[in-house]
């Protein structure tokens, strides 16, 4: 904001509520030195450049003891829109974030500065004062930025992120289910699958300019040690790293692994120098590279030496608003939904796309209470129950989920019990009228679903108390909760998202279960890496027919991820979790 209408806002502060447009208000040189801390001299100065501006009138006092008169030309909200505007002008978004929050902005002009900074998210093409027009993306999230870093991320927005960031030695293809080359050209594996050897391409650059090696990717593994990765336990079959030149390198193995492949594809095993910190100065040697990283944003540019194809977006930012909370109209890729009217010109149109995983309930069984009980989870089963939650809540729950696995669910045959028989099952549960917490995130499909349970269960006597998080806070959960309303989210390559969730021990599902239920789980899936993919499918079944029948996990519904897009975007591509790959987009402009 602009020193005039700084000095403009704090006068009309201090003299409210005398503060009327166009009506003189009686103030004194030295009433105003005190108000604006400074001398009269400056005081006069201050003055003369609002009256220079039309910001104010100012009549001076004649003579000894008699009042000067200041009168205000503009209202405190026209000169708040009108700072916002330039400093939005002037690519300023977070000054003008700043300035929403201030006390002054009452909530008709909140509403109408959201809706400006609303239309400054999207795509845009701005004048960049080096390369001419760059084509810009701006998404913002109503929650903190979590931490990006490929050993230890943990949530599907920030894994998405990495993965503009940072490549791998493969990728998986999900409409083919095989792997395809990556930093790597190709890839051997012996007949018993006890040894893997990769070869490198040349000529790969990270963001900081050096030439990726193949010692890059054995410290890449190394890391995963250092830093006690949740994932390590995937790769404890490694028994030995050769690097049989700069660009091979083969890894050994105590026994055979069928699996192994989907480690290298997956987002931990990002290629990161070994010579940078990545924790301070986030390199890798995708297709973007980071410009800008703190609590606020995360700013990307296209890297230019990228060893694929550069992307057509210029750059990426990444606005990260958790205290503008839910009143912000979110541009993310997968869900933004906003209401503003729009032109012919500037014309949106809606894709979906649902994705793989479901919202559902987990049972803080580190707490005690009557939720241990086998009937009490039943009877829970009974009042959160699928298709009635479709047909009263509806919204993006497009279908019943019983498996994280949307194909696996639509083999399932979903009924309705009557709420009666959640009673009998509370009353065979011998409940007494205990209070059970259920903790749910401020989102707005998770505070319905927590509602909506409450209100079940209160038509059965059974009492549910809301506990909702800003985030998710480990140690208030297992304090005070005794249900959790979560989602999971699933990579392409949902083997390895579900063994993964099943493994991982920084996700809820670790924290919430017992240490019995937990080497119930690893049971198994004991030998998963070592059997055959059909095999290991139903593994994987059985891990979840487990949940479900000792109701350690209650299966919600499956959701269908929606992004507003303008209609002049193209290269529309979903990757990872549904979000759509901005490496591929590109706006079209047409004939002018």
């Amino acid at each position: 904001m602009d020193n005039s209408s700084t000095h403009y806002l704090c006068l009309a502060e201090a003299l409210e509520p005398a503060f009327i447009i166009q009506q003189p208000v009686p103030v004194t040189i030295e009433q105003l030195t005190g108000i604006l801390c400074c001398t009269p001299r400056n005081v006069k100065f201050i003055l003369r450049k609002l009256e220079e501006q039309r910001l104010i009138d100012w009549v001076p006092g004649r003579g000894r003891g008699n009042h000067s008169q200041l009168t205000f030309l503009r209202s405190v909200e026209e000169v708040l829109e009108e700072c916002f505007l330039d400093m939005v002008s002037k690519g300023r978004i977070k000054s003008a974030i700043e300035l929403i929050g201030q006390h002054q902005v009452n909530e008709p002009l909140k509403e109408r500065l959201l809706t400006v900074l609303d239309r400054q998210m999207g795509f845009r093409s701005e004048q960049d004062s080096f390369s001419g027009k760059e084509d810009v993306l701006r998404i913002s999230r109503n929650r903190s930025m979590e931490k990006l870093d490929p050993a230890t991320v943990y949530t599907a927005f920030e894994t998405y992120l990495l993965g503009h960031i940072c490549s791998t030695l493969i990728t998986y293809d999900a409409e083919s289910s095989s792997f395809l080359p990556g930093l790597a050209h190709t890839w051997e594996v012996n007949p018993d699958s006890t040894s893997y050897l990769f070869y490198l391409r040349k000529g790969v650059r990270f963001h900081h300019g050096r030439m990726m090696t193949s010692r890059d990717v054995k410290e890449t593994l190394q890391r995963l040690n250092e830093l006690a990765s949740p994932v390590i336990c995937h790769f404890q079959d490694i028994c030995h790293i050769e690097l049989e030149s700069d660009y091979r390198i083969r890894f050994d193995l105590s026994q055979p692994n069928f699996f192994f492949l989907h480690l290298f594809s997956s987002i931990y095993m990002s290629i990161l120098p070994y010579d940078v910190d990545f924790t301070q100065h986030p390199v890798g040697t995708g297709p973007y590279r980071v410009l800008d990283l703190n609590e606020d944003v995360l700013v990307l540019g296209a890297y230019d030496l990228y060893y694929g194809v550069r992307p057509l977006l210029d750059r990426v930012e990444i606005w990260y608003l958790p205290h503008l909370g839910s009143s912000v109209r979110q541009y993310q890729l997968t869900d933004a939904n906003s209401n503003l009217p729009t032109t012919e010109e500037d014309k949106s149109h809606n894709i979906d796309y649902p994705a793989l995983g479901c919202r559902y309930i987990l049972f803080n069984f580190r707490r005690e209470g009557l939720h241990h009980k086998p009937a009490v989870r039943q009877a829970l089963r009974i009042l959160y129950n699928q298709r009635a939650m479709i047909r009263e809540l509806g919204g993006n729950r497009i279908m019943p989920a019983d498996s994280f696995l949307p194909k696996k669910s639509g083999e399932h045959e979903f009924a309705e019990p009557v709420l009666d028989d959640a009673l009998a099952l509370l009353q065979a549960g011998g409940y007494g009228g205990e209070v059970l917490t259920i903790a749910y995130r401020t989102l707005k499909e998770d505070q319905e679903e927590a509602l909506w349970l409450q209100e079940r269960g209160r038509q059965v006597g059974l009492q549910l108390r809301l506990h909702p998080l800003s985030d998710y806070d480990l140690a208030d959960i297992l304090s005070h909760a005794d249900l959790l309303i979560a989602e999971e989210v699933l990579e392409d390559d949902w083997q390895w998202g579900m063994i993964n969730y099943f493994r991982n021990e920084s996700n809820f599902l670790h924290d919430l279960l017992q240490e019995t239920q937990k080497r119930a789980l690893l049971q198994v899936l004991e030998n998963f890496s070592r059997k055959p993919a059909e095999e290991r499918t139903e593994l994987l079944e059985l891990a979840e027919q487990k949940l479900r029948d000792n109701c350690w996990v209650l299966y919600g519904c499956h959701l269908n991820k929606k992004a507003q897009l303008s209609q002049s975007l193209y290269g529309l591509q979903t990757g990872s979790f549904g979000f759509l790959d901005i490496s591929k987009l590109w706006v079209k402009s047409g004939f002018r």
